[in-house]
This record gives C-alpha cells, sequence and structure tokens, in this order.
C-alpha cells in the first residue's frame, strides 16, 4: 500500500513519499509545530530526487512560481517524482492526469493506478494527495465525507486577503450556485434559495476563518471549509469584502466609494484582473504590468488524517508556504504567531 503526496508549488510541484501502511521512511519526519497554523505532531514534506525547474517570470517578481509552458513533458515527470499541476484539464493541455502513468512508471508502481485522493483547485497551491491503493482511498474518502458531515474540518488553507475582515473570527455561510456565463464557469452566490433552487444545484457552502495577522490593509487569514465547492473560499472571502490577493475572478465583484467597500451584483460582474491600489503596489514592489500576474495567494497548508491503523494517532501533513507566498508576507510585513 502506497501514499504520494505532493505540495504544489504555483503550477509545478515538488514532492515527498509516504510508503507503506504510513510507516516513516527517508524524506518524512514528524515536526511538533507547524510554524503559524496547527499545533499537532505532523509530517513535513521535503523534496526527494533531482529538480530541473523552468524559468521563472521576468525578474523573479513572484520566486517559487513555476511556468507550465515551460516545461516538456518528460522535465515536468522529473521535476514532479509525484507533481501536481491540476486537477481538470482541457484535451491536450499538460495536467496531472495526463501524466499519470509516466508518473507511475517513475515511483515504480508497475501497472497500479494512481488517483486522487484530496487535492486543492487549480489555481491554489498546497497539499495533493495521491494513492495507488484503491482500499486506501475509499477508507480516506469516506473519513473526509464524515468529517464534513459532523462539521469536523479536515483541510486548513492559508490565505492573503486584499483587506481584513471585520471580525477577526468567525464563519462563512452562503448557498451557491455554478453557471457557466460567457464560456466561463463562474460561482454566483443565490440569496433566499427555494426548495427548487435546491433541486436545480443551489447548493449551502460553510467556512471557518481567523485572521492570523494584519498590516498593509492586507490581513493572513486561515481558512476551514466545512463544505466542498468549486471556488469556495475565494467566493466567501469576496463576500466578506476581502479578496484573496491575485484572484482575478471574482475580487471584481468588491466595489470602493469613498473608502467604503460594497459588493457589486454577482451576475452582472465579469471577471477581470485584480487591480491592486499603488499603496498595495509599492509595498508589494510590483509594476502594474506584474500585478496583472500575481499568482492565488491561496495555499492549502494542512491535512488532517486519520491513524491508518487502529490505536494510532491521528496524523497531520503539512506543506510549507511557495517562496512567492513568503516574499508577500514579508513585504507587507505580516507575520505567522
Amino acid at each position: 500500500m502506497r501514499i504520494v503526496l505532493a505540495r504544489e508549488m504555483g503550477g509545478c510541484s515538488v514532492l515527498g513519499r509516504i510508503w507503506g501502511v504510513w510507516r516513516r521512511r527517508p524524506g518524512v519526519h514528524a515536526v511538533p509545530k507547524a510554524p503559524g497554523f496547527g499545533t499537532e505532531a505532523g509530517h513535513r514534506l521535503r523534496p526527494r530526487g533531482s529538480s530541473k525547474r523552468s524559468r521563472p517570470l521576468g525578474g523573479q517578481p513572484f520566486p517559487g512560481l513555476l511556468q507550465l509552458e515551460n516545461l516538456s513533458r518528460e522535465e515536468l515527470v522529473d521535476v514532479l517524482r509525484a507533481a501536481v499541476v491540476d486537477q481538470k484539464g482541457k484535451p491536450g493541455e499538460l495536467t496531472l492526469f495526463s501524466v499519470l502513468p509516466e508518473l507511475s512508471q517513475s515511483l515504480g508502481l508497475g501497472d497500479q493506478e494512481l488517483q486522487v485522493v484530496q487535492a486543492s483547485g487549480k489555481e491554489t497551491s498546497g497539499l495533493v494527495l495521491l494513492s495507488s491503493c484503491p482500499q486506501t482511498a475509499s477508507r480516506l474518502q469516506k473519513f473526509f465525507i464524515y468529517s464534513r458531515r459532523a462539521q469536523r474540518p479536515t483541510a486548513n488553507y492559508c490565505a492573503v486577503t486584499d483587506g481584513i475582515p471585520a471580525t477577526s473570527e468567525g464563519k462563512i455561510q452562503a448557498a451557491l450556485k455554478l453557471e457557466h456565463v460567457d464560456g466561463v464557469d463562474l460561482v454566483i452566490p443565490v440569496k433566499s434559495p427555494s426548495r427548487k433552487d435546491f433541486q436545480e444545484g443551489v447548493k449551502r457552502t460553510l467556512s471557518h476563518f481567523h485572521v492570523v495577522a494584519m498590516g498593509s490593509g492586507c490581513a493572513l487569514v486561515q481558512l476551514q471549509p466545512l463544505t466542498v465547492f468549486p471556488s469556495q473560499l475565494q467566493v466567501h472571502m469576496v463576500l466578506q469584502l476581502c479578496p484573496v490577493l491575485g484572484d482575478h475572478t471574482y475580487s471584481a465583484r468588491v466595489g470602493t466609494v469613498l473608502g467604503q467597500r460594497f459588493l457589486l451584483p454577482a451576475e452582472s460582474t465579469k471577471p477581470q484582473r485584480q487591480v491592486p491600489d499603488d499603496a498595495l503596489l509599492r509595498r508589494l514592489c510590483l509594476t502594474p504590468s506584474q500585478a496583472a500576474q500575481l499568482p492565488l495567494h491561496l495555499h492549502l497548508h494542512c491535512l488532517h488524517l486519520p491513524g491508518m491503523r487502529p490505536g494510532e494517532a491521528p496524523m497531520k501533513l503539512l506543506a510549507p508556504l511557495p517562496s512567492y507566498f513568503s516574499r508577500t508576507l514579508q513585504c507587507l510585513g505580516l507575520h505567522q504567531q
């Protein structure tokens, strides 16, 4: 039985491996505390093997952000050793699923097929959990479903938001639906949904948030989704009038008049590049053109998993922040507690 865990770095990933029935092996070690997020002992990943990297953006405004267009198929498999690029993709696109056969061979799995157990969204960095054992994958998926029903969070995200939430912590609840608008799938909040709305795909969503640090008009926020819906966390933070930094899809729904923020109608607001104000650009040391390439600052930092044998303590898997994310925290003076 084998579980593979990878941490995504903005577009490509470096992996660590956990072999056997969650036995510790080289490349994985226990840590007493994850800096800034969580307090339980867990496993921190460390890269193994070779690591051919693609070229970063000109001038390196976002260190650690890798670009798929600069990778060959062979380089992708080599960089990964289990890499996470994306959960979905158009035919012909270079994605995680398109290289799973090569990835299985690279890991010495033979004919065993890898499957995704848990993953962050397309633009989100962080942990991606893969398994070559159907029984283990099924058990973990059932664990995540049961935890959601019991409203026990299993995933911790960290985000940098443009704006500071009105309260330091709380719950965000919203009914959401997915609509296809102008060739793009967009998530739309639904006020006072009816029974018919729920029958037609509207879902109730819930997230916990906790402000870890504030500074320069921005915040470092810990997010714990208790439901699963596309772009849930981005939309939830928009509803708090604090879009995630680098959210070039939903941030346009937050308008400003005389320094006061308000929500624009989601149905009539088209996605557009996020435009930080001049003060924030100066703090980030970015030009407007560089800001247009700002990656989404939403990172799946931690997954809570059950012990894989009777009597074993639960585990916590951790992924360190991408270097561009850490650079942003430094520029904004946001320090993890």
